[in-house]
């Protein structure tokens, strides 16, 4: 068996399991996905994707997150009924 080292990291809890979830939809632990990135980022000499900042705000990425969870979505029959339900508030 090869010789490792530890990492240790720091996380919020939402974030380990949210990982956790999402990696093992792959087969992988988060310490595979780990491991995945860094030989990615030794291979590409940098960061194996662009940093950029957020396209938008907070309140617009938590309400992009509820509509694709389905939290509180407001509904219309057509567009006319948008903007009266709009113009009411």
């Amino acid at each position: 068996m090869a010789r490792t080292a530890v990492l240790n990291i720091r996380i919020t809890p939402e974030t380990k399991t949210e990982a956790e979830q999402l990696f093992s939809s792959f087969g992988l632990t988060v310490t595979d996905a780990v491991n995945v990135f860094l030989h990615q980022a030794l291979m590409e000499r940098g960061f194996p994707f662009a940093l950029k900042q957020p396209r938008y705000n907070a309140e617009t990425e938590q309400a992009i997150r509820d509509a694709q969870d389905g939290v509180d979505l407001h509904k219309c029959d057509n567009l006319d009924q948008l903007f009266e339900d709009l113009d009411k508030e």
